[in-house]
């Protein structure tokens, strides 16, 4: 999801001065937990409060015996602020929030591009009170430009839970349909989401609402309403209609002998109004994706078809995302999608390819080939890919695209 109002370069300086930064902070808090004490269950960073899953432990691997702490365990209490379990008013208080930097490389027969880009960077919090109540708030920032700094808030929700079994959440939260819109940033097995995610996913992916959730082993559920009028960077205008969500999954892992074979089906239905501008403009949207992991290798697929309004073509789209294991830490990944429309102009193309040709097209393919390094499983970690796509305009009215993408970023999160 690209950001608005973002200048495409930032200096080296500006790139050094960050980094260093960061290797600051690690090392203070490094130097600070020597002088704390945390179980090692306190040490873990949090994910997005997504649908309990155990594909989440990790990047694609079983979990393993509890080793003794590693030093990313010591630098990683730093998110821990306090703990108490046996208080009566507030159990917890956690900083969150994620730092991802890209750079990519675009070389088209349309024209060629590069940039340095921090493509997500987001501080909060989170507080357990009361045993059941869970209060998140998160805001996303952008230094490379001094205005806007403060870009939007993403999550402003109060989450109520006793077990996995039943989740109540309301406020401003991630929506989360299909596959790759299901995953967290933070998660993500290639670089970014597939144009699957970003033609038929809702590219603003917290919007206000309430919604239920859970995990009733082998099952999981979701299901939601939400705001869908005039965007902007708290809650929205709440002027224009809603939409439903309703979302089930059963894990077939146990029966296959998997970790997981979770096979999900989700359905949005959205009311039609022109101030719909938190979402795209779809009607209805139906996705099927699976998610299958073993120790050694993985694969996640999606089948979504979407109907649109006001000018909107309808869509349909295939991803499909195998991954091998090397090693506990090495890890390769691969990626085909086609987005088609029935109509002209209904398809947009991804982040930096867009930065080449804003126009859109009618039937979109990719092929992405990437690699992995986990250096603290998906709180810190190294990634890159090649992205061979080419997009074609039966309008002839400037959506055409043929060319090669290389992105790399580092990813981290807390």
């Amino acid at each position: 999801m690209s950001l608005p109002h973002r200048h495409s370069h930032v200096t080296r300086c500006s790139i050094v001065a960050v980094l260093c930064s960061l290797m600051t902070m690690f090392a203070a808090a490094a130097a600070h937990a020597q002088n704390v004490t945390a179980t090692p269950a306190a040490v873990a960073a949090l994910g997005d409060l997504r649908l309990p899953s155990p594909a989440r432990t990790s990047q694609g691997q079983a979990p393993a015996t509890t080793p003794p702490p590693s030093v990313y365990d010591r630098i990683w209490r730093f998110a821990e602020w306090y703990r108490n379990d046996k208080a009566r008013v507030i159990q917890r208080v956690q900083f969150t929030g994620r730092y991802q930097h890209d750079y990519a490389l675009v070389d088209s027969d349309q024209g060629d591009h590069d940039e340095w880009n921090i493509r997500r960077f987001r501080l909060g919090g989170r507080v357990t009170m009361f045993r059941t109540f869970l209060f998140h708030a998160e805001v996303e920032l952008n230094p490379q430009e001094r205005d806007p700094f403060y870009v939007r808030f993403t999550d402003f929700y109060l989450q109520w839970s006793r077990n996995p079994r039943l989740v109540l959440t309301g406020g401003k939260q991630a929506v989360q349909f299909t596959s790759e819109g299901a995953t967290s940033s933070r998660e993500l097995l290639t670089v970014d989401r597939s144009n699957l995610a970003n033609n038929i996913w809702f590219g603003q992916e917290y919007m206000p609402g309430f919604s239920v959730s859970g995990r009733v082993a082998p099952w999981v559920y979701r299901a939601g309403v939400y705001s869908s009028g005039a965007m902007n960077r708290e809650f929205g205008e709440f002027n224009g209609g809603v939409f439903t969500l309703a979302l089930l999954g059963y894990d077939f892992g146990p029966k296959l002998g998997l970790r997981e074979a979770l096979v999900t089906g989700n359905y949005l239905y959205q009311q039609e109004d022109p101030n719909n501008t938190f979402t795209r403009q779809l009607r209805h949207i139906l996705s099927v994706h699976t998610r299958f992991d073993d120790s050694k290798w993985g694969l996640r697929t999606d089948v979504s078809k979407a109907t649109g309004y006001l000018g909107q073509s309808d869509l349909w789209s295939v991803m499909a995302m195998p991954f091998l294991n090397v090693t506990p830490k090495f890890q390769l990944v691969g990626r085909y999608t086609i987005v088609k429309s029935d109509g002209n102009n209904g398809v947009r193309l991804t982040t930096y390819e867009s930065r080449v040709v804003p126009g859109r097209g009618d039937r979109f393919d990719e092929f992405y080939a990437g690699a992995n390094y986990y250096f603290y499983a998906h709180r810190l970690k190294l990634q890159t890919g090649i992205e061979w796509a080419e997009m074609k305009d039966n309008a002839n009215d400037g959506g055409a695209y043929s060319g090669v993408a290389w992105t790399s970023g580092i990813r981290v999160g807390w």
